[in-house]
């Protein structure tokens, strides 16, 4: 039987089977204090990013909603891209907000700076880029567009663990970062998620957020509590903690596998309408475009290769439905495929992959 090449695939072993066994037998799975090896997931991300401060989630929507919870957004708008997972637009709506969709650059798929610029208005209040495929944005001329017009930057990192942007990691750069730890992402975890915080306030934020993050439980002296404030179950469980740790030590080492992949894809594939190499990706998806997108897939399908679309347009689903025309986001969601790129490959499936995309992307 011919083994098939997934488009996605964690890289586990031995360490990873322990911790679970580690946590399973100590009968402690999970605590919404945030206690054991969450806090030591914390502490290590906050660490290895180089944050002001790291609160641990059990997804990057419940990131992203608790981020935003932070801003009041009754009445206000939040720029964001269209082109992205649809948990970047809800987030927004959860608290509040309108999402206002703005189109992307053509090379990176991250958010144009010269377009948000153009969809600014007094009911603006916050920016949330997302760098996708783990290519970062270009956060300097975002940043200095937001100064400009006193806005916050909340970035959507979901994609971006241990990616960089001059010289920082991403989630050390702006005000905020928002993580995250799905199976098939670069830093792995059954479910799980992380904001990483910069900003002077970090501190009270971080206390607004812990209490958030645990259905608004605050004042805690032994067993009695109160509640001042309305908060989610958003914790993050010991299991994932503890995967997470284990991960995060090998992060940077799967992360230059997936470089290496990249840099080949970048030379080796005949394509004009490619993803870039850039050393500071983190590449957590390769993405290509191509004219006959059915006929494509359904190749690489034929010859056991895993392919997927990442993603529609969301200002094109039926429960947002804006009356709005994004050339370039339309155009690429038309054409784009994700094709494999994880630690697991070896060179014969890269070798192969190469192949058939430079024969069947016509």
């Amino acid at each position: 039987m011919i083994k098939q090449i997934k488009l996605f695939d964690p890289q586990i072993g031995r360490n990873e089977e322990n911790a679970i066994k580690n946590v399973l037998k100590s009968r402690f799975w999970a605590s919404g204090a945030g206690t054991g090896k969450v806090k030591d997931f914390e502490n290590n991300f906050n660490q290895y990013i180089g944050s002001k401060s790291c609160i641990a989630v059990n997804s990057g929507t419940s990131a992203l909603h608790l981020a935003l919870s932070l801003f009041d957004l009754n009445g206000k708008e939040v720029i964001i891209p269209s082109f992205s997972f649809v948990s970047t637009a809800h987030a927004v709506i959860y608290n509040g907000g309108k999402p206002v969709f703005v189109d992307i650059e053509p090379d990176t798929l991250c958010l144009d700076p010269d377009k948000i610029r153009k969809q600014i208005n007094p009911k603006t209040r916050l920016v949330l880029p997302v760098h996708f495929a783990g290519m970062p944005c270009n956060l300097k001329e975002i940043s200095n567009i937001c100064k400009e017009h006193k806005l916050t930057i909340i970035e959507d990192a979901a994609h971006a663990a241990g990616a960089s942007y001059n010289k920082k990691r991403i989630g050390a750069y702006g005000s905020a970062a928002c993580f995250s730890f799905h199976p098939v992402k670069n830093l792995a975890m059954p479910t799980g998620g992380a904001i990483t915080i910069n900003m002077k306030t970090s501190k009270k934020f971080r206390k607004i957020l812990l209490e958030r993050r645990w259905c608004g439980i605050s004042n805690r002296k032994g067993v009695k509590y109160d509640i001042t404030d309305l908060g989610w179950n958003f914790y993050m469980n010991e299991f994932s903690a503890a995967i997470g740790l284990e991960q995060l030590k090998k992060l940077d080492k799967l992360n230059s596998k997936r470089k290496k992949i990249a840099k080949r894809y970048s030379k080796e594939i005949n394509m004009e309408r490619k993803m870039p190499f850039d050393k500071n990706c983190s590449y957590h998806l390769y993405w290509i475009q191509v004219k006959n997108r059915r006929f494509f897939m359904k190749k690489m399908t034929e010859n056991h290769i895993e392919t997927g679309i990442h993603y529609l347009p969301i200002h094109k689903m039926k429960y947002y439905n804006q009356n709005k025309h994004l050339p370039i986001t339309e155009n690429t969601s038309k054409s784009i495929v994700s094709i494999p790129i994880h630690p697991n490959l070896e060179d014969e499936s890269v070798d192969k992959i190469i192949k058939l995309v430079n024969q069947f992307a016509k």
